[in-house]
């Protein structure tokens, strides 16, 4: 059976020790400047909701940058040795729960392997042989299993990627929430032979999200006659893991502003997951965080990596930090030279009460704007590449849309065999078929007619948003 590490995807070489320190030590200079902003919460001494809701929003991206930091350790001390702890329910050497662990299942000799993290993660013993995929669920709480059977099924017979989270019941009594990302493992024939996964304790992340929800609904108690103060609180209901991968909803809170749609393209030659993202989050102002990107590499810790990272961009955008300035805080995160590795980024903040398009964006395809059944590439702003050097400043550009305008934001690859003004020029010649459009489920729907049947060679995602009156 051919390993998830074969000849067609060969293991990747670990990145330099001194590379992954120079990174660990952006993050914590990123988590300082987040707790400062914390901190300027409580200046007042006062308990307002408002101040409330301020600080549990913070505290919920500092638990992301806690994950990201404490990723990258294990990333540079490597993985757990399958050795007994004296207490497997209370590991020695810190938060231990928050690292990922890892896990094969052979399917054809119904065989088992588990990282050392893992049998942390699950409170097992390490001297205890892996429990195979049927055993897996006498862990799960009972209203739980369900998913866990469809998520795995799903893999095994429709090589889908399983991503979603389930609740555990370790030995010492103590119930733990368990994200599982995972991938099946094709032989030569096209069959699943194997199913690879990755998972993650999010017990305490869920625990900072449930503070965000008990001090949305204090404020909106508070405060339910204004309008203003009710739309913060949902808001903080969404500020969690971004959907790159699934449908763009965003909350009805009275007449819409933009009409979105979105797809990610997979790579015709690969089951592999791939590092392209599209996201969309309504902010606390009433402003919309469009964005586009891709990362270096493919697979489930790619996912991983991308996950912590847009958690942390959704964060600075609802703080009020405009596109060029998220991409410098990026270029901080990631001027170290580590994989996964940030490819491009595109990022966009609409202000629905001036039609205002404010965007800057990193190596990345520009956005293309559709009127009056023609097109055109927006003017690119002053700025630098992303990684450049630590401290970059990011220009920006804004545009003024009118109602019925079509935004198309896009990571490289969208057009199979072409880049760049190529792939644009021929993006473009769609104009009189967009712009004829009833809305922007059916400007995707066109782009996939024409691109999406091509074989390509890498993934890639596609968002369109429609200005609406």
């Amino acid at each position: 059976m051919p390993s998830h590490l074969s000849a067609d995807r060969p293991a990747a070489q670990p990145p330099g020790r001194g590379s992954v320190d120079a990174l660990i030590s952006q993050t914590r200079r990123l988590k300082g400047e987040v707790d400062a902003v914390r901190r300027d919460t409580e200046d007042d001494g006062t308990d307002h909701p408002r101040g409330r809701w301020q600080r549990a929003l913070c505290d919920l991206a500092l638990h992301q940058l806690d994950d990201l930091d404490e990723h990258l350790a294990q990333l540079r001390d490597g993985p757990l040795p399958l050795a007994p702890d004296p207490d497997p329910a209370t590991p020695a050497q810190g938060s231990l729960l928050s690292r990922v662990g890892s896990a094969e299942w052979n399917l054809l000799t119904d065989e088992a392997s588990w990282s050392g993290e893992l049998y942390q993660i699950l409170g097992r013993d390490p001297a205890a042989p892996p429990l195979t995929l049927d055993e897996l669920p006498s862990l799960v709480l009972d209203e739980d299993r369900p998913g866990l059977t469809a998520m795995v099924t799903n893999c095994l017979v429709d090589a889908r990627p399983i991503d979603g989270e389930f609740r555990i019941a370790r030995p010492d009594g103590g119930v733990r929430t368990v994200h599982m990302m995972g991938e099946p493992v094709l032989d030569a024939d096209g069959s699943t032979a194997s199913m690879w996964a990755v998972l993650r304790d999010v017990s305490e992340l869920r625990r900072s999200q449930r503070v965000v929800s008990r001090t949305r609904d204090s404020l909106h108690h508070q405060r339910e006659a204004a309008r203003t103060e009710h739309r913060l609180a949902v808001e903080l209901q969404e500020a969690v893991l971004p959907p790159w991968r699934g449908s763009l909803r965003l909350p009805h809170r009275g007449p819409r502003s933009l009409d979105l749609a979105a797809r990610c393209l997979p790579a015709s030659t690969r089951t592999l997951i791939g590092g392209d993202w599209y996201d969309a989050l309504e902010l606390t102002d009433g402003d919309t965080l469009l964005s586009v990107g891709d990362l270096t590499g493919q697979g489930v810790g790619v996912t991983s990596n991308m996950t912590m990272l847009l958690g942390a961009v959704r964060g600075m955008a609802m703080a009020g930090a405009p596109p060029g300035q998220l991409m410098a805080w990026l270029n901080q995160l990631l001027d170290a030279t580590v994989q996964p590795a940030l490819g491009s980024a595109v990022c966009c903040r609409y202000r629905p009460a001036t039609r205002t398009l404010v965007w800057a964006q990193a190596g990345h395809p520009a956005p293309l704007l559709f009127r009056d059944g023609t097109g055109r590439v927006l003017d690119t702003p002053d700025g630098v590449l992303l990684g450049a050097t630590s401290g970059a400043v990011y220009g920006q550009a804004e545009e003024t849309l009118q109602d019925g305008d079509l935004l198309l934001l896009h990571t490289d690859g969208l057009v199979p065999g072409h880049t760049g003004a190529a792939a644009a020029h021929l993006l473009l010649d769609l104009a009189p078929r967009l712009t004829g459009s009833a809305g922007a489920e059916d400007c995707v729907r066109a782009v996939v007619e024409e691109f999406g049947a091509s074989e390509r060679e890498d993934n890639a995602c596609v968002l369109v948003a429609k200005v609406m009156s």
